[in-house]
């Protein structure tokens, strides 16, 4: 589990660990770790740190005082380290250790700055560390801006300067780094966009804080704990045990999906998935998924005879669209359902079962549109993107992709469920719980129709055992993991090739294949 914490509790875990040690001591590890993951990608860009040129933005606090003692021990390797000196102040010990190692300072004159950055094998950013908030104050927002347009690596220094650590929020411009180089635990801003986004590759160093931090704010699944969580076939598994999940998706308008959320619960393990819908996707469905056990709703504009009318009645006469479907131990219910008063019905049946039910799409439009159709006892598992979220809260989409952990944790609050926020960070708010950021996937997921294999992921695990927080949290990894092999892309998530819905649904058992033999190791 990759564990993050706010800025206070960074700061009150530091100021604990400082208290039992000589002075400075903290200050001297970050750099050291600092220099060494500095020193091995100037050894990789540029075949050795002797020679390199290494331009340091330095700021008035620690963070600048970490980047100048860094930029010393890699002067004393042979480095050309120039440092820009931004900010009212500078750190006093940190300015003396690298004049004292060879290195230059100045101040902050932007003709000269923009020369050095441009020329750069390296850019330490050590504008602006935890503490930071709100827009970058100039001249600080000049040199993110230089900084984009340097030819040499962009290495943050703790956080990229911009970024708020506690929140991932980006007020204005902010440092694009390939690499941070975070100390004693990782940050919220890291793992949540945008401020992720502009993170790059997050390497730890460890300076001693672990028995000093809290409980998380955010954590991320790893693989390991993936495979740890996900239902497991046994020697007295079958059908009913491996779970069945009920579909309420599609419509004549559509088809596709339902044909993908179906596959998503296919491909995803689920031991039996029963389909309900109208005819037209139902038919659809059977095609493609020949494993699903389907039902067609029947209501007064196909049904003109006695036989017909009564499969859409209870014993009672009320209506009860599920009478026909059989048991079911988890619903999805959206996917392209549209929001008419058959789907309305529909949605007021499963969300009265005494199940576990995902709530997506159309399910998530009829829902913000009556809010009492979510009092119920059962779990409930939302999966907006922005734009539905900011139905269901009243709030400006926005504002919603600006402050994603902010509002995940105020949609589980106000609504009373696991939600899943997706988007190029997802993350699971259930409360009591940190807020569950994921790590995987694509930027090619950002096409039509995955939303629906997700769903459908989800689906199989809820009606696997798992609870909503790990369902979704589970799903979110092995959709965006699949995406990213579907893509034919590596660890970095970018992939070399456009996809589309159906390939992720494809991809997931090779996915999870792949993730269980990596947990297990060779030869086990």
């Amino acid at each position: 589990m990759r564990t993050a914490y706010t800025s206070d509790q960074i700061r009150t875990a530091e100021r604990a660990l400082m208290a039992t040690l000589p002075e400075g001591t903290l200050m001297s590890r970050a750099a050291a770790g600092l220099a060494a993951v500095c020193a091995r990608l100037l050894t990789g860009v540029h075949g050795s740190v002797y020679g390199s040129r290494v331009v340091i933005l330095a700021g008035s606090g620690d963070n600048g005082g970490d980047a100048l003692y860094a930029g010393a021990r890699l002067a004393r390797r042979g480095a050309g380290v120039s440092a820009v000196l931004a900010g009212s102040r500078t750190h006093e010990g940190g300015l003396a250790a690298l004049l004292a190692a060879g290195g230059r300072a100045g101040a902050f004159a932007e003709d000269r700055a923009a020369d050095l950055v441009r020329e750069a094998d390296l850019v330490l950013d050590g504008l602006v560390g935890i503490g930071g908030s709100g827009a970058l104050r100039e001249p600080y927002g000049t040199l993110a801006g230089l900084a984009a347009d340097t030819r040499g690596l962009v290495v943050a220094v703790d956080v990229p300067s911009g970024v708020d650590a506690g929140t991932g929020e980006v007020a204005g411009a902010a440092v694009r780094a390939q690499v941070t180089v975070t100390f004693g635990a990782y940050k919220n801003g890291l793992l949540i966009d945008p401020g992720a986004e502009r993170a790059g590759a997050v390497e730890l160093v460890d300076i001693g804080l672990g028995p000093y931090l809290p409980g998380p704010d955010v954590e991320a699944l790893t693989g390991d704990d993936v495979v740890r969580l996900l239902p497991q076939a046994g020697v007295e598994s079958d059908k009913y045990r491996r779970g069945v999940v009920g579909i309420a998706a599609g419509s004549d308008r559509y088809t596709g999906a339902a044909v993908l959320s179906v596959g998503g619960a296919v491909r995803a393990g689920a031991g039996m998935v029963r389909f309900v819908s109208s005819a037209e996707p139902v038919r659809y469905v059977r095609a493609r998924w020949p494993e699903a056990v389907t039902t067609v709703l029947r209501d007064g504009a196909e049904s003109s005879d006695a036989s017909q009318a009564s499969q859409a009645q209870g014993s009672d006469g009320s209506d009860d669209p599920l009478r026909e479907v059989g048991r079911v131990q988890a619903w999805v219910l959206g996917p392209g359902l549209g929001t008419d008063a058959r789907a309305h019905a529909l949605a007021r049946a499963v969300l009265a079962e005494d199940v576990p039910v995902l709530v997506d799409a159309d399910g998530l439009s009829l829902v913000a549109g009556d809010r009492a159709l979510l009092r119920r006892t059962a779990p409930t598992l939302l999966t907006p993107h922005a734009g539905e979220l900011s139905r269901l809260l009243g709030v400006p989409r926005a504002e919603i992709e600006a402050g994603r952990l902010e509002h995940v944790r105020r949609a589980a609050a106000e609504l009373g469920a696991t939600v899943l926020l997706k988007g190029s960070t997802t993350v699971i708010a259930e409360n009591g719980h940190p807020v569950r950021a994921n790590t995987t996937g694509t930027p090619w997921l950002a096409t039509g129709g995955t939303g629906d294999v997700l769903s459908g992921i989800a689906g199989a695990l809820l009606a696997g055992g798992l609870s909503c927080y790990d369902a979704a949290a589970c799903a979110a990894y092995l959709h965006g993991l699949a995406g990213r092999d579907a893509a034919g892309g590596g660890p970095d998530g970018r992939g070399r090739a456009p996809i589309a819905a159906l390939d992720v649904a494809l991809a997931l058992p090779a996915a999870i294949r792949a993730l269980t033999w990596a947990s297990i190791g060779p030869g086990q």
